[in-house]
C-alpha cells in the first residue's frame, strides 16, 4: 500500500484526480479539509481551543457552530488568525490521518491512501507520505473555475491565490505532476500511463 498526498492550488481540480483513481485502483481517500470540520465540530478538542481563541469574532452559527464561510473570510484576510487556527487544527488532522493510515496498512485492503489537502507541504506532509502528487492546472484557468463554479469574487480569488504556495514548489516537493488543464479523460490516461506501483 502507498501513502499519496495529494496536492494543488484551490480550483487546479484535486477531485478530478481523486476520482480518476477510484476508477483505476482500490483506494482509500483522506479530505483534509472534511477531517479538519469534522475536528472542528461543537464538543471537540479543537473547537473548545477555537472558542477560546476566536470566541469574540462574528463566525458562530445560532447553534454554536462555526459559519464557514464568515471564518474563511476571516482567515484569508488575516495572516495572523490563520496561522493560530493552522496551530491547533493540523496537528490534530495529521494525528487523525496517521491513525487512519495505520488501520489500511493493518487491513491490507487498498492499493492506495489518498490524502488530499492543499497544505502537504506546508505541514510537512513529505515526511510521513510515501510521495506527494502535484494537481497542475494555470491560474486563469482556476480562477475561472472559482468564480464560475464557487461564484467567488476575483478579489477573493486573488487573496486565496496569493496565501498558498508557488507552482516552483509544488513541483520541488512533488514526485508527480498531474496536468488538470485538459479534460477528465485527459487526467485518466496521464494516471494510467504512471508507473504507480
Amino acid at each position: 500500500m502507498k501513502f499519496i498526498g495529494l496536492t494543488g492550488g484551490v480550483g487546479a481540480g484535486k477531485t478530478t484526480v481523486l476520482k480518476a483513481m477510484e476508477q483505476l485502483f482500490r483506494v482509500r481517500i483522506l479530505i483534509a479539509d472534511e477531517i479538519a470540520h469534522e475536528l472542528m465540530e461543537p464538543g471537540t478538542d479543537c473547537y473548545e481551543q477555537l472558542k477560546r481563541c476566536f470566541g469574540e469574532l462574528d463566525i458562530w452559527n445560532m447553534d454554536g457552530s462555526f459559519n464557514r464561510m464568515k471564518l474563511a473570510a476571516v482567515i484569508f484576510s488575516d495572516e495572523h488568525r490563520r496561522e493560530a487556527l493552522e496551530k491547533i487544527v493540523h496537528p490534530a488532522v495529521k494525528a487523525y490521518i496517521l491513525e487512519e493510515v495505520e488501520k489500511e496498512r493493518a487491513r491490507g485492503e487498498v492499493s492506495f491512501v489518498i490524502l488530499e489537502a492543499a497544505l502537504l507541504i506546508e505541514d510537512h506532509y513529505d515526511a510521513i507520505c510515501d510521495e506527494l502528487w502535484y494537481v497542475y492546472t494555470d491560474a486563469n484557468t482556476r480562477k475561472h473555475r472559482l468564480m464560475t463554479d464557487r461564484g467567488y469574487s476575483e478579489e477573493k480569488v486573488e487573496q486565496i491565490f496569493a496565501s498558498q504556495l508557488s507552482d516552483e514548489t509544488y513541483r520541488k516537493y512533488c514526485v508527480r505532476v498531474i496536468d488538470n488543464n485538459g479534460d477528465e479523460e485527459s487526467v485518466l490516461e496521464q494516471i494510467k500511463a504512471m508507473d504507480t506501483m
